[in-house]
């Protein structure tokens, strides 16, 4: 049987979900580098965890120069700010040729700029929305004689 092909993956922000992320795709046996501006976050790691974690802004060129961005297959913007996801995806994007970067996006009016920057997202908002209707029209379809 072919073996899976490893990725080298950027997560930047270490909270619930780029902690969730980090670990899944570590155990998946995927090479990752995690990006938190506070020591702290890593704690969110856990201890079969076997990437590498960087504390610093991602905002900044050089904190994603020693995370050898260049080299990375894909980038994920997770912090809890949607203007830094939107910086640091187009930097990974446009400056060091990352070639899957995706950005999360709280605010769902935003998803349609981000995408006219050439940066796909994921809007948990947006997400959350679509499955609690389907889970309602799931609801009405059961209901009906």
């Amino acid at each position: 049987m072919p073996r899976k092909k490893s990725y080298f993956i950027i997560i930047v922000g270490c909270g619930r979900l780029g902690g969730f992320l980090a670990n899944r795709l570590s155990r998946g046996g995927h090479s990752i580098v995690v990006i938190d501006n506070k020591m702290a976050a890593f704690d969110k790691l856990s201890s079969d965890f076997s990437g590498f974690k960087i504390e610093g802004d991602a905002t900044e060129a050089a904190v994603l120069e020693n995370a050898r961005v260049d080299k990375a297959d894909a980038l994920i913007a997770a912090t809890r700010e949607d203007n830094a996801n939107l910086m640091i995806a187009q930097v990974a994007r446009k400056v060091f040729g990352v070639s899957k970067v995706v950005a999360r996006v709280f605010d769902p009016s935003r998803e349609e700029i981000y995408q006219d920057l050439g940066i796909d997202t994921i809007c948990p908002t947006t997400i959350a929305t679509e499955e609690f209707i389907r889970y309602l029209a799931d609801g009405e379809e059961q209901n009906e004689p």
